[in-house]
């Protein structure tokens, strides 16, 4: 990741020499994160809405009608995506003054780089990678 990128519109976070993991200020950060993101999936869902209002028109022609119906169920289909993504992000802010940032499997910090590639982590890498594992052992 590009130090540079915005992460949702917000510089990433620049951390200090011997400063404090989750301390008031990381808090604040990724607070702030949480909140422009889901300010983004609701925006889109409210773009869904209207454009799927807009584009109700019965079309006559049968594979127009059908590629319409394609469109739209995708839409929905990604607007439930994101629906379940606003709920995480809800969880996680109730979180964040508690044991936001660290893994709750084991405990350690899961990092202020990985935090900011997905906000509503809740595993370090070590721990996700060996559920993963898990799950594709037991399909």
């Amino acid at each position: 990741m590009n130090n540079d990128a915005l992460i949702h519109g917000i510089k990433p976070y620049k951390e200090k020499k011997n400063e404090e993991y989750m301390n008031a200020k990381q808090i604040a950060h990724f607070e702030e994160i949480l909140w422009a993101w889901r300010s983004e999936l609701m925006d889109e869902t409210k773009q869904t809405v209207h454009h799927m209002q807009d584009e109700s028109s019965n079309h006559p022609d049968p594979t127009d009608r059908a590629s319409q119906e394609t469109d739209m169920a995708l839409e929905l289909r990604n607007r439930d995506r994101d629906r379940k993504l606003v709920k995480r992000i809800d969880k996680t802010l109730k979180t964040l003054n508690d044991e936001y940032g660290f893994c709750e499997t084991c405990g350690i910090e899961i990092g202020i780089k990985r935090m900011e590639a997905r906000p509503t982590a809740t595993q370090c890498i070590d721990c996700k990678t060996l559920d993963e594992i898990r799950e594709k052992q037991l399909a």
